[in-house]
């Protein structure tokens, strides 16, 4: 019933800039909590940025500074702005989101992963 698609990914040199979107649709009555997390080769899924209906945000210590979250509640879409990036931000970055639904009897709550959009970081 929902669904999160991304967009965004690419090659980009280092100290480029990169933004991230990733769109939620279906029968979406509200989004909680959104977030980034990437994962890179040979490695954990780790999170990269989060941001609450509120826009509280929270970031790893290794992006802070240089990432940006936000979200746009009525599209119910999140960004990732990625500036002065590093080879070491090369991975495979998710999107989730905490979604209340309606399934056309009543409601729920789940969490939601996007597919995946890779970024690669090299000169």
């Amino acid at each position: 019933q929902v669904q999160l698609v991304e967009s965004g990914g690419g090659l980009v040199q280092p100290g480029g800039s990169l933004r991230l979107s990733c769109a939620a649709s279906g029968s979406i009555v509200s989004t909680n909590d959104m977030g980034w997390h990437r994962q890179a080769p040979g490695k954990q899924r780790e999170l990269v940025a989060a941001i609450t209906s509120g826009c509280s945000t929270n970031y790893a210590d290794s992006v802070k500074g240089r990432f940006t979250i936000s979200r746009d509640n009525a599209k119910n879409t999140v960004l990732l702005q990625m500036n002065r990036l590093k080879p070491e931000d090369t991975a495979v970055y998710y999107c989730n989101a905490d979604v209340v639904y309606y399934t056309g009897m009543w409601y729920r709550r789940q969490d939601y992963w996007g597919q995946g959009t890779q970024v690669t970081v090299s000169s």
